[in-house]
């Protein structure tokens, strides 16, 4: 740590503040005290400390309660707490490391035991720093990479989508007697701009960053909206089946964001038969809860098809702006919008090879939302 580490103790008894206080100080260490849990609690919220050494046994408000406490607030959960205290009970040690401590430390206190313990834990902190610092990196050069991405994309799907608009502009020139002729062409000028008018629309959508809206939602419902979003979007008629043993469970989420996933997903997944396929088109939508490791809860929606299954060749890149196995000009920004979207809602998209063939699309919703939920689905 570039900065002399903060250190704040919190003992009710001044001579062992002051024992801490003077061979901490002598190791370059910045070190705040208090005498109670109110006065801690105070000094962390104007002096964020990088660790703190907390007696359990204190009148009025008990070491146990301050650390209860800063696990609560967002700001102060990640300050590591040391308990010191005359407790030798392994249950007395288990409470304290069950509310948030990272370790202990018993009386009567050995200040080198001590010392080497702030210490550790103070290298812990500085990794942990670091590793945040990294992250954040890699989120802006992430960022900058698929910028750049869709912005070359952008172009070169809108050059050629304009080259196409100016073609058959030429032909409705060349054929201006010919109204059959005049009218297919304006037709392919129409759906030329239908999809410029799409890829800007798209494009809006990756740059939204902020957290949306919530509201309570009926998954069945929400369902079948999505399945009529994506036939009226796509003119299509394509059956889908949906397997939902949760029924009309009610879950937050947003609802445009929700149905523009899941409508975004099923076109990927109709489309993943080829344009050559004449057959049905079976997709499968599958509900589940689940428990991801740190025991967080989703809810959990897969699209399963029988189509070709991922391509080799872009299977690392599916979901980066304009990657696409189709060969038709201003597609490939469909699983890029859904990843992004829920996203937005700290949920994921991921795309897997289904067994026995086809791939399978799986969307993770979280059930606690941290955004303001507002109103009702």
């Amino acid at each position: 740590m570039s900065a002399a580490p903060t250190i704040l103790i919190v003992d009710d008894q001044p001579i062992n503040v002051q024992l801490l206080k003077r061979k901490l100080e002598r190791e370059n260490m910045r070190v705040l005290a208090a005498y109670n849990g109110l006065e801690a609690l105070d000094l962390v919220r104007k002096d964020r400390p990088d660790l703190i050494l907390l007696d359990v046994m204190m009148p009025d408000m008990d070491g146990i309660e301050v650390c209860q406490r800063l696990q609560a607030s967002d700001d102060t959960r990640t300050i590591p707490v040391i308990f010191v205290t005359a407790r030798t009970s392994k249950e007395g040690k288990i409470e304290g490391l069950n509310v948030g401590a990272v370790d202990y430390i018993t009386k009567p206190i050995d200040l080198d035991e001590t010392l080497a313990r702030v210490q550790t834990q103070l290298r812990f902190v500085s990794v942990n720093r670091e590793m945040i610092e990294l992250q954040r990196r890699l989120v802006d050069a992430r960022r900058a990479s698929t910028i750049g991405a869709v912005t070359q994309g952008i172009a070169h799907n809108l050059n050629n989508l304009l080259g196409v608009v100016m073609g058959h502009l030429d032909l409705i020139k060349a054929y201006h007697d010919k109204p059959e002729q005049v009218k297919k062409n304006a037709q392919h000028v129409e759906e030329a701009i239908g999809r410029i008018v799409s890829i800007i629309k798209q494009l809006s959508l990756l740059l939204v960053k902020t957290s949306p809206p919530l509201a309570k939602g009926n998954l069945q419902h929400l369902l079948q909206g999505s399945i009529q979003r994506f036939h009226i979007e796509n003119s299509l008629t394509a059956p889908v089946t949906i397997d939902n043993p949760l029924g009309e469970f009610i879950f937050d989420t947003n609802y445009e964001i929700f149905e523009e996933v899941v409508s975004k997903v099923l076109i990927n997944a109709y489309e993943a038969y080829g344009s050559d396929h004449t057959g049905a088109r079976p997709i499968t939508i599958h509900t589940e809860l689940v428990e991801k490791p740190g025991g967080r809860k989703y809810l959990q929606v897969r699209v399963e098809d029988q189509g070709r299954g991922i391509d080799a060749e872009i299977r690392d890149r599916v979901f980066e702006p304009f990657i696409s196995s189709k060969h038709t000009v201003g597609v490939g920004m469909g699983l890029t919008i859904a990843r992004h979207s829920l996203r937005n809602l700290d949920g994921e998209v991921t795309l897997t090879d289904r067994e026995g063939g086809g791939a399978v699309a799986t969307l993770l919703n979280p059930l606690e939302q941290k955004a303001r939920r507002v109103g009702n689905a």
